[in-house]
């Protein structure tokens, strides 16, 4: 069975509210044909079996350095402070989960041998 559209829903919510406050429904929605795929875009093409694409030598290595740069510049760096500050957190938490660790390893240390061996 498929999904209802977005549009589907609104129409089927908008019946049905009127009718629950008590006043005549609205004419039916126009009929929507669904989409099968739910992508309008064609698909690319694919090469004949026993083909491969043929790129430039060295066209992919370029493409891909163009993309990387390109993603480069939308990332939001965070500023010297930040840095720090988020170092400060991450070695605190360290710390913190470092003496837990020890102190449970001693704890358990001790109830092996002085308690589970004797």
């Amino acid at each position: 069975m498929a999904r209802q559209t977005r549009q589907q829903r609104r129409a089927r919510r908008a019946q049905q509210q009127p009718a629950l406050a008590g006043g005549s429904p609205p004419p039916p929605p126009p009929a929507v044909r669904p989409v099968a795929s739910g992508d309008s875009r064609p698909e690319p093409r694919k090469p004949a079996a026993g083909q491969e694409e043929r790129h430039a030598p060295g066209s992919r290595t370029v493409r891909f350095i163009q993309e990387a740069y390109g993603e480069l510049k939308k990332v939001e760096w965070p500023s010297q402070r930040g840095v720090v500050s988020g170092t400060a957190v991450v070695l605190i938490a360290c710390v913190i989960v470092g003496t837990f660790l020890y102190l449970n390893d001693a704890l358990w240390k001790y109830v092996v041998q002085h308690v589970l061996l004797k």
